[in-house]
C-alpha cells in the first residue's frame, strides 16, 4: 500500500512556548460559580489585550477549589494576565479582588496555593 504523506514532526525545544502556572484568589463575599468567574476572567482579558493578546496568551483553566484557581499561560504574557486579573472589579454585582497568588513554571508548586 503506496501512501503518500508527511509524518508530523514534534518541535524542537526551542521552539516550544514556555508555560506559566497562575495560581490567583478571588475575594467575595458571596460564593459565586466557577463558569461566571471563568467568563469574567476571559472578558477581562480580551478587554485589557484584545483578541490578539487573548489568542497569544493561550489560556487554559487548570484546577480550581472553591475561590482559588490555576490558569495556564505562555511566559510572555504573564504580566499581562495579572494586570487584567486586578482591574476586575464586580462579579455579578458584587464588589470583589481578584488577585494573583503565584506564579510557576511547573503545575505541582502552583497547586500547593490553591488545596
Amino acid at each position: 500500500m503506496n501512501v503518500d504523506f508527511m509524518a508530523t514532526k514534534l518541535l524542537l525545544p526551542t521552539l516550544r512556548e514556555r508555560k506559566r502556572y497562575l495560581a490567583f484568589e478571588v475575594l467575595v463575599e458571596k460564593e459565586v460559580s466557577w463558569n461566571f468567574i471563568k467568563g469574567v476572567i476571559l472578558n477581562a482579558v480580551k478587554e485589557y489585550v484584545g483578541i490578539d493578546g487573548l489568542a497569544r496568551a493561550g489560556l487554559l483553566f487548570v484546577k480550581n477549589n472553591k475561590n482559588k484557581g490555576i490558569l495556564r499561560t505562555t511566559h510572555t504574557s504573564l504580566n499581562k494576565i495579572k494586570a487584567a486579573l486586578i482591574l476586575i472589579k464586580e462579579i455579578n454585582n458584587q464588589r470583589v479582588i481578584v488577585r494573583s497568588i503565584s506564579a510557576s513554571g511547573m503545575l505541582n508548586k502552583a497547586m500547593k496555593y490553591v488545596v
